[in-house]
């Protein structure tokens, strides 16, 4: 290994990934495996077809704790918190003064605590601003001790539920305590694949053990972070950094479905977030938008990457690509891009200029590959 990777964090399964043979590489400061050596394309066939197991152990957790958590962590979002049912989940924005996005995250209402995840890249800096935001209001416990696994694809739950029975009971977003394979285990029944599935989190003591026994199971196979990135693609995911950041609104990132309408003008707890004016004036007004996310699908099979400039027809830059690569399962190039308003219409054709050559592209609709989440 080069210095370079020796100097990166670990987390818990690295001796695992490196007896498997993954090929590691930095990311969010870690030293992550990005393939196996089936390789890219067949972990991500793999995961749509039966079960993969990633490791996301870099991603940060948190408890918020005290019964003032909810009412806190609704002054830092622009959701509803407060009425998330005790057992279920939701995705969530955290933003700052001008409405920019800091991070997307997910927390879980588990009656005794909101269990929140963050990302990797992001999480000592979302911690700090959640202390210092909301650390008078409740008790902010970060949770370095715990990993995290996500088992995805259609065949997860039958893999599962072999070592952990009752988690077939689960639907989408909801979850709770098992034990697995021995271990100590929140789980929820969610992901970042499209797919049906699971993420896992565990003690960091227990986590070799747990992620064994799971690729022990016949449908489970390891998948690393190129398919982890080509699976949310196709899934019309968002990934912090490339489709969010922090000059990026909710709006303007075509999420307003996850702004509830309890905190839209007119709501019971309407505003009370950080950016609320700019936010809601969007919402009500999308004339006041000058860009918005939208997917893409390329005419010609060229995949067309990140940061590739988008044009009209007159050859007027109209926007730019922040995701993009050959979907393995649609068998197309896909993107995701902000574009002019004017060109966000489903069937607008653009142009991506590729090495000088004009790439043409249709605006459509995402999820580029259906949705499989289990709602029961």
């Amino acid at each position: 290994m080069t210095d370079t990777h020796a100097t990166l964090l670990k987390t818990p399964l690295h001796s695992l990934h490196l007896e498997l043979g993954a090929r590691m590489v930095p990311f969010a400061g870690y030293d992550m495996p990005v393939q196996y050596p089936a390789g890219l394309m067949a972990e991500h066939h793999h995961t749509r077809k039966a079960a993969g197991l990633f490791d996301v152990s870099h991603m940060g957790q948190l408890r918020l704790v005290g019964p003032s958590a909810a009412a806190a962590l609704e002054t830092l979002v622009p959701v509803d918190v407060m009425d998330l049912p005790a057992g279920k989940q939701r995705y969530g924005l955290l933003l700052n003064d001008d409405g920019g996005i800091i991070d997307d995250l997910m927390f879980f209402n588990r009656g005794e605590d909101i269990f929140v995840i963050v990302n990797g890249a992001c999480k000592v800096g979302d911690i700090a601003h959640i202390q210092a935001h909301i650390g008078s209001r409740c008790d902010v416990i970060p949770m370095p001790d715990m990993a995290l696994l996500a088992l995805q694809g259609p065949q997860a739950v039958t893999a599962l539920s072999r070592l952990a029975p009752g988690v077939e009971k689960l639907v989408f977003m909801t979850g709770g305590h098992f034990k697995v394979a021995g271990c100590d285990c929140f789980l929820t029944r969610s992901g970042y694949t499209g797919e049906d599935g699971f993420e896992i989190s565990v003690p960091a003591a227990q986590a070799d053990t747990l992620a064994r026994a799971l690729l022990a199971q016949p449908e489970v196979q390891p998948i690393g972070l190129g398919a982890r990135n080509s699976l949310r693609l196709e899934a019309g995911l968002c990934l912090y950094g490339n489709d969010l950041d922090t000059s990026t609104t909710p709006v303007e990132a075509s999420l307003n479905w996850a702004i509830q309408k309890v905190r839209r003008t007119g709501g019971e707890r309407a505003g009370g977030f950080p950016g609320a004016a700019k936010v809601l004036t969007q919402l009500s007004d999308p004339a006041t938008l000058t860009r918005k996310r939208v997917g893409l699908i390329a005419l010609e099979r060229v995949p067309v990457r990140e940061h590739t400039e988008l044009q009209n027809g007159e050859g007027q830059r109209i926007g730019e690509v922040t995701s993009g690569l050959l979907g393995p399962t649609i068998d197309k190039p896909v993107a995701m891009a902000y574009v002019d308003p004017a060109f966000a219409a489903l069937g607008t054709r653009v142009n991506a200029i590729v090495r000088g050559k004009a790439v043409p592209m249709e605006v459509a609709a995402m999820p580029f590959v259906p949705n499989r989440y289990f709602r029961g």
